[in-house]
């Protein structure tokens, strides 16, 4: 069986599809992703990948349709209101590489399409050909009806091509919070990129550990901001709080308290596997690898799906939630102390760890394509 996987070109839509990838490649099934630039991150996962779209990166569509201004943090709307901003923007960016996926897809001649929500172009294709398809999620939020947003953009590509809109779906939810109510659900394994590992992060440490992370995209837009009043908080508190951001210029920090450090790119699943607990932006994937370590989490929502997940994370009892500037010592120290939070926690990871892992749902994926 031949699968064609695609999203847009980020790693918070890409990597939860990895592991499914992974699970249908290792019983033999040909695996083939099709994205548009920047292809570093997807190539690093080993799958083949065959570029789509006119040659410009994800962000320059994005700066195209929004007349130069991309912001990330969007405080001032709520999440409908963002959502709906965000399928303008993805559909936008999703217009350049409808053909080449549909003459990929019909060349390769792909038996099934997994694709993000927030691409336009292979419902489309889908439709087009007559394959089944599934919707992989990313976390809480619903794919199904995403992608009918995203379909009210492009209604002229439809129409030229014949098509009503797109057909019915499959969607795939990963983890135990959110997604289509009548979708497959699927244990949340996290792939996280590749990257050298510290051995002291092999080992536990002598003091509790906080990781605090933004994610992929936060930090490149926006900087540290959403964590410079929580670093401040931080110098009080009996522990070691441990700043996963990348290449992010840490100098609106100030001179970080004895208790913080930068570190450079690793693994955030290594990271959180010894660490106490994470304190984030409330991204999906970051929210998801900080569950299937039942870990307690502070999360500073700022834009994108931020406040779906805050919402569902903190009614489980696992998580806190605060303004970034409202981040204060006793908010810390309640993070790390408090007993519900530990609990909840491992209860979700338990959750997550009862849900079929990937490999066991093959059988479920092959057996869309043999129905059609």
């Amino acid at each position: 069986m031949r699968i064609l996987f695609t999203g847009p070109a980020s790693a918070g839509h890409l990597f939860p599809m990895v592991p499914t990838a992974q699970a249908l490649r290792a019983v033999g099934h040909e695996v083939l992703f099709a994205c548009g630039q920047p292809l570093d991150q997807l190539r690093s996962a080993g799958f083949p990948v065959v570029e789509i779209g006119d040659g410009r990166h994800l962000r320059e569509m994005f700066e195209e349709r929004l007349n130069g201004k991309v912001e990330y943090v969007n405080r001032d709307k709520s999440q409908e209101e963002i959502f709906d901003l965000a399928a303008a923007i993805f559909a936008h960016a999703s217009r350049p590489s409808v053909d080449q996926l549909l003459e990929i897809t019909s060349d390769w001649g792909a038996d099934l399409l997994v694709h993000d929500s927030f691409h336009a172009a292979p419902p489309l294709v889908a439709a087009l050909l007559k394959i089944p398809s599934v919707v992989h999620n990313f976390g809480v939020s619903t794919g199904l009806p995403m992608v009918d947003l995203l379909a009210s953009h492009v209604t002229d590509l439809y129409e030229r091509h014949g098509l009503a809109g797109p057909t019915t779906a499959t969607a795939l939810n990963v983890g135990p919070l959110g997604g289509d109510p009548d979708g497959l659900r699927m244990r949340y394994i996290p792939y996280n990129g590749g990257g050298l590992v510290p051995t002291e992060f092999l080992r536990p440490a002598d003091r509790p550990r906080v990781v605090v992370t933004l994610g992929t995209v936060l930090a490149e837009l926006d900087g540290v901001r959403a964590v410079v009043r929580m670093v401040e908080a931080a110098a009080e508190v009996d522990a070691d709080f441990l700043l996963a951001i990348g290449d992010a210029d840490l100098a609106p920090l100030g001179t970080l308290p004895a208790n913080v450090r930068g570190l450079p790119w690793i693994p955030l699943n290594e990271l959180l596997s010894r660490a106490d607990a994470l304190i984030h932006h409330g991204g999906s994937g970051t929210m998801l690898t900080a569950l299937q370590a039942g870990l307690p989490q502070l999360l500073l929502p700022q834009g994108a799906d931020h406040y779906n997940n805050t919402e569902a994370l903190t009614a489980t009892g696992a998580a806190l939630s605060s303004a970034s500037e409202a981040v204060d010592t006793p908010l810390l120290n309640r993070l790390l102390t408090d007993p519900a939070l530990r609990t909840a926690a491992r209860r979700l990871q338990a959750d997550n760890a009862a849900l079929p892992t990937p490999a066991a749902l093959v059988p479920t994926l092959e057996s869309l394509t043999t129905a059609h």
